[in-house]
């Protein structure tokens, strides 16, 4: 069973648009909604089964450019 994680992304100044776009283009994403508040995008994932959630968020996301900052919110069980 995967295991559906949103994470909130603070960009760089002026970034938002190209880190999206950096997003959509590695298709890691289930759904992504750009946000106000403290971060700029909302991203909704599926993690594999059977890998490292922490491990598979900074491989597959926090290495692109234009990142400065993110929150991660593990789910349990969808109603």
């Amino acid at each position: 069973m995967t295991t559906c994680v949103f994470v909130q992304i603070r960009c760089t100044p002026g970034q938002t648009y190209k880190v999206a776009e950096e997003i959509v283009r590695h298709e890691i994403h289930s759904e992504l909604y750009s946000t106000t508040g403290d971060f700029d995008l909302l991203l909704k994932l599926y993690v594999p089964e059977g890998q490292d959630v922490g491990k598979f968020i900074n491989d597959n996301l926090l290495t692109l450019p234009g990142i400065e900052r993110s929150l991660t919110t593990l789910t349990f069980k969808a109603f």
